[in-house]
């Protein structure tokens, strides 16, 4: 009798952990996992920007509103408490989001100022700190990606039954995580092509 209840308590165990019981928690480790790597690379670019402006700064003195505009953008995202909570507070997450967008026009604007130095375009140290942010802004692009597939999964288990059982049941401060958009005037106007 003893080892029938013990088999009988082992066989629920298993049958417990193989039907889901334990995704929740793992998926929300998973998008928490890599919202912290979007950050991760969002502070890497943030930690270039002032080596890349005073490289600039240099040649292009009388750029100073561009330079300025690079700086306060930059300022602004830092003033962003970032949390692992923002990631579920939708509104939160938008702001966060436009801050970067500004940022990230901000050093477009600066990049195509460069375009008119041709020796800041020679310089060593400013090939290198370009290169460094351009490889930065694919990071951001690859941990962004692999954030809203970790979203997607944990979104679709809260969703989805036996997901949506489990979260009732075991796991109800669970809710659905923000995730990145674009933003609408983004995708409505036609890329520019310019070959002069």
């Amino acid at each position: 009798m003893l080892f029938a209840s013990a088999l009988f308590g082992a066989v629920l165990l298993l049958s417990l952990s193989a039907c889901g019981i334990n995704n929740i928690p793992t998926y929300e480790e998973a998008a928490d996992a890599a919202w912290s790597q979007v950050l991760n690379q969002y502070q890497r670019r943030a930690d270039l920007i002032p080596n890349l402006v005073e490289t600039v700064k240099g040649y292009a003195a009388h750029e100073e509103e561009v330079l300025t505009a690079v700086t306060e953008a930059r300022a602004r995202v830092n003033e962003i408490k970032v949390s692992p909570d923002m990631a579920r507070n939708p509104a939160a997450m938008q702001q966060f989001q436009e801050m970067q967008g500004q940022l990230g026009s901000a050093l477009s604007r600066l990049l195509v100022t460069v375009e008119r130095y041709p020796d800041l375009k020679a310089n060593q140290n400013f090939l290198a700190l370009q290169s460094q942010l351009e490889g930065t802004e694919n990071r951001i692009s690859v941990a962004r990606r692999d954030y809203i597939e970790s979203v997607r999964l944990y979104n679709t288990e809260l969703k989805t039954i036996p997901g949506r059982w489990w979260r009732d049941f075991m796991y109800p401060d669970s809710v659905p995580r923000a995730n990145f958009d674009v933003a609408e005037e983004v995708q409505s106007a036609p890329p520019k092509v310019d070959f002069n």
